[in-house]
């Protein structure tokens, strides 16, 4: 008994509170209604947006800027349309009637584009003339054949320093004919006809030019 006693109370409890949510949520929906106009000329503005934010929900106005909808007590509503700056009202908690009308008025959105330059379309000449005249970057081929050049890679050598494997490379074959001649005079190389020959090419090259 005292079960069933404490099991009608809770649905009574519950009853109750679901009958006063409802009462109080009855009571905060208000019907918003209104035109949206411009400020400058009292011109409605047709298929401008009413949002109510944060509640994913909205109109828009017909071709003479009225609209109408239905929000709560405290929700903010947005009204943006193309050209003009958005604004935003809330709805006041205070009213006592079920209906709230508005007239939003619209400021223009001015916005400024940078300058074009219009020119007359060139002649046959002046087009002809300024494309043999323009000068088109280097592919990549033509890069690679500048990089490949005899003379640039001659100065390349000539100006790079020595890397970490050509040093040690040297330094190994200074040690190895120091090895190898060691007790004996090394030859010269001023009686080697190769060593002459190899003087004369780089001689004629330039190889001993002073480099500015």
């Amino acid at each position: 008994m005292i079960k069933l006693i404490l099991q009608i109370t809770i649905v009574a409890t519950l009853i109750s509170f679901c009958s006063k949510s409802y009462s109080q949520t009855k009571d905060s929906v208000i019907q918003l209604y209104g035109v949206v106009m411009t400020a400058d000329s009292l011109r409605g503005v047709p298929a401008a947006s009413i949002v109510v934010v944060g509640k994913g929900r909205g109109t828009i106005t017909n071709g003479y800027g009225v609209f109408s909808i239905a929000v709560l007590k405290g929700d903010k509503i947005n009204f943006s349309s193309v050209g003009f700056k958005d604004k935003t009202i809330i709805i006041p908690q205070n009213l006592e009637d079920n209906q709230y009308s508005v007239i939003q008025l619209m400021v223009e959105d001015t916005v400024y584009l940078p300058a074009t330059i219009i020119k007359a379309r060139p002649s046959r000449e002046q087009f002809e003339r300024d494309f043999a005249s323009s000068r088109m970057d280097d592919d990549a081929y033509e890069i690679a054949r500048q990089n490949t050049e005899e003379s640039k890679m001659r100065a390349l050598m000539a100006t790079l320093p020595a890397d970490g494997r050509e040093a040690v490379n040297f330094q190994f074959r200074q040690q190895a004919t120091k090895i190898y001649y060691a007790g004996q005079i090394p030859p010269q190389n001023i009686f080697n006809p190769l060593a002459w020959a190899d003087f004369i090419k780089s001689w004629k090259r330039g190889d001993f030019k002073r480099k500015k």
